[in-house]
């Protein structure tokens, strides 16, 4: 499933154009050149200006033709960079949030090895265990596509691993195209099966 994004927002101060396949594709760029707008872009929480998005067969966006998709039905399943766990919910309530079946729940939990996080609250969570359980949530919501905030932001080295290994084992798990944004070269060419440069 590919990408086909030919977007500008923010009256012309961001823009993006790239078809690329399926697979993990890294939007790289340094801090402030909008790439976390981008993502928003294609999960349908900013309208862009002009242009059009498209994932595989569907058009979440096209200016021409007056297509928006509301978010809920683009099927994205977004990780932020905060994570942004349910702080009231523990681990199993926050992933059931998007679970549809125990079974799936039960897949999941052991694909990202958080079944032992299940009674935790997020509070108590390390910085990787709340990436891996957040990337769990979204999974669970059946999407077609996966977009990926800096997934590896503001954790220190064994976090970071914890967090790369989590996206390394869903790329090779699922077949679900994965766009992930960060500012670090290490981590574009550790994660990426290509890299789209962005320039601020």
């Amino acid at each position: 499933m590919s990408f086909d994004v030919d977007v500008t927002g923010r009256g012309g101060q961001i823009s993006a154009r790239f078809v690329v396949p399926g697979g993990v594709t890294v939007l790289f760029a340094p801090s402030g050149a909008g790439k976390t707008s981008v993502l928003d872009m294609i999960a349908g929480l900013v309208k862009p200006d002009r242009g059009h998005i498209r994932v595989g067969s569907r058009t979440l966006f096209d200016a021409d033709a007056r297509i928006n998709l509301a978010p809920e039905e683009r099927r994205a399943g977004y990780v932020f960079q905060d994570a942004r766990l349910f702080p009231h919910k523990r681990v199993r309530a926050n992933l059931r949030y998007g679970a549809s079946d125990a079974r799936q729940l039960t897949e999941i939990t052991n694909l990202l090895d958080i079944a032992h996080l299940l009674d935790r609250w997020p509070r108590s969570l390390s910085g990787g265990e709340a990436k891996r359980v957040a990337i769990g949530r979204a999974l669970l919501s059946k999407p077609d596509f996966l977009l990926l905030d800096e997934p590896l932001a503001s954790l220190d080295a064994v976090r970071r691993n914890d967090a790369m290994n989590a996206v390394a084992i869903v790329r090779h798990a699922t077949r679900l195209p994965i766009l992930l944004v960060t500012h670090d070269r290490d981590e574009a060419e550790r994660l990426g099966d290509r890299i789209i440069s962005l320039l601020g």
